[in-house]
C-alpha cells in the first residue's frame, strides 16, 4: 500500500499528488492532513504514515512539509523506516536503488507540482538494486 500525508505546508501539493495518482490509476491512502489547518504540526503526520508503512515490507510513503527536512528527520527516528528526501529524478532513484527508501519526503515549498509529479513517478518505478554492498549496508542501519 501506497500512504501519503503532509502537514499545512505541504497540504495543496499533496492534494495535487493525489490526483496525480487518481489520473494514473495509483492505489493509495490519505492519512492527513484530511483539511488546511496552519497550526498542525508535521511531526503527527510523518509519525503516523511512517507506523503504517513498517506494518508490511511492501508499504510505501510519501510525505511533505515546506523543506520536507523535518518530515524526514521524523521519520527515520522509527525503527524500519528508511526516508529519503529527493529534490530531483536522479536523487529519488538512487534513494530506491541503493538505499530501498520506503519514504520519500518532499520540499512542497521548493518544488513545481510538475517536479513532484517526475520525482514521484521516479521513486515509485524504480526497484531496489539488491546488490549486495547495499544489502550489507542497510543492515548495518538496522542494528
Amino acid at each position: 500500500m501506497l500512504f501519503i500525508a503532509s502537514d499545512h505546508a505541504g497540504y495543496v501539493k499533496k492534494e495535487h499528488l493525489k490526483k496525480y495518482f487518481e489520473a494514473h490509476s495509483i492505489s493509495f491512502q490519505d492519512l492527513g492532513a484530511l483539511t488546511f489547518d496552519k497550526h498542525d504540526d508535521y511531526p503527527d503526520y510523518a509519525k503516523k504514515l511512517s507506523r503504517e508503512v513498517i506494518k508490511n515490507k511492501k508499504n510505501k510513503g510519501i510525505l511533505l512539509c515546506g523543506s520536507g527536512q523535518g518530515v524526514c528527520i521524523t521519520a527515520n527516528k522509527i525503527r524500519g523506516i528508511r526516508a529519503a528526501l529527493a529534490w530531483n529524478t536522479q536523487s529519488a532513484k538512487i534513494s530506491r536503488t541503493d538505499d530501498d527508501a520506503n519514504v520519500l519526503c518532499l520540499a512542497a515549498r521548493l518544488l513545481s507540482q510538475k517536479q513532484l509529479e517526475r520525482i514521484t513517478q521516479a521513486w515509485l518505478t524504480t526497484p531496489f538494486s539488491k546488490k549486495s554492498r547495499h544489502k550489507r549496508r542497510i543492515q548495518k542501519i538496522e542494528k
